[in-house]
């Protein structure tokens, strides 16, 4: 399997992990959703991610999953979050990951981190601690580390960490820091790939910026796959109203606590996965929260039959 490096491009969809309604990992489910992902027009995978569920796993159900993705995934690079506590932990799963075909691991920072020395320094600790020639990914989601990373501090981690190959940038505002990033680089910081996560909510002014594709999750997977495709053909119409004809549903799984158990209801009732249930601790939804959901997949429908 290839690795990653910072010319990758296109969706790198942030799979789920699917579980029993008792909270065992569904591993023919874990087939389905890998499959469904792949036929939906994914370039690459990444499991294990915040969305993923992964602190959830012991060490050996994400090794175990890492495996069973890796495997079922045709040849596309597949990514894997190791982001924990401590640099050994991190250090033992990329190690685990890596013999077993990953192309790459992503990494968050940790909550500790506060001055911009501590986040340099932080990303060449983990380069020591995956080894050598491992590509690695810069998570970089402040709404949820609270870390800010900044396009001069980027550039630092760029100049002293050359296994960093590729921005996960969820930053929300963070439209200009795409644009700072390309511009550092015109001026001779070297390239780093850029995908965007935050559930595709501003996929075609992220592409517009510069970005290189996406890095997230969404239970319409090949909405990404169109946008990132018209918007790298240089048709951002049609890329904007793709996106805007599945706008709603992205908005209404953008909501705190709740969103990955509309993604996981909306992959159950398109039949990419068996339940979807989250391992404890989980939210669910009501009846009502149901409805609305149902609600809005029914008039997307509608709107991609009007589009064409």
């Amino acid at each position: 399997m290839p690795l990653l490096d910072a010319t990758a491009r296109g969706v790198h969809v942030i799979a789920v992990t699917p579980f029993t309604p008792e909270g065992a990992i569904d591993w023919d489910s874990l087939d389905r959703v890998t499959d469904f992902y792949l036929a939906a027009g994914a370039d690459g995978l990444t499991i294990l991610g915040m969305m993923g569920e992964a602190p959830k796993l012991t060490h050996a159900e994400s090794r175990a999953v890492a495996q069973r993705v890796v495997a079922r995934a045709q040849g596309r690079p597949v990514t894997v979050g190791v982001s924990a506590p401590g640099l050994a932990a991190i250090g033992e799963l990329t190690r685990a990951v890596m013999d077993l075909g990953a192309a790459g691991v992503m990494v968050a920072p940790p909550m500790t981190l506060r001055s911009d020395d501590q986040i340099v320094t932080y990303y060449a600790q983990v380069a020591e601690a995956t080894g050598p020639g491992v590509p690695l990914v810069v998570q970089d989601y402040p709404l949820a580390t609270t870390v800010q990373i900044a396009p001069a501090v980027l550039g630092r981690i760029v100049a002293c960490v050359p296994q960093v190959v590729m921005l996960k940038h969820e930053d929300w505002p963070g439209l200009a820091k795409i644009s700072a990033i390309r511009a550092a680089e015109a001026a001779g910081q070297r390239r780093l790939s850029i995908l965007c996560g935050n559930g595709g909510l501003f996929l075609p002014e992220e592409m517009a910026r510069g970005a290189d594709g996406a890095m997230t999750g969404f239970g319409f997977p090949e909405m990404m796959v169109g946008v990132v495709a018209a918007a790298a053909a240089g048709d951002m119409d049609r890329a904007q109203d793709l996106f805007d004809a599945y706008l709603p549903l992205v908005r209404y799984e953008q909501q705190p606590g709740v969103g990955l158990a509309v993604r996981k209801h909306v992959l159950w009732r398109r039949g990419a996965i068996a339940h979807p249930a989250q391992r404890r601790p989980g939210a669910a939804l009501d009846s009502a929260a149901v409805a609305e959901v149902e609600r809005l997949m029914a008039r997307q429908a509608a709107r991609l039959a009007a589009l064409g």
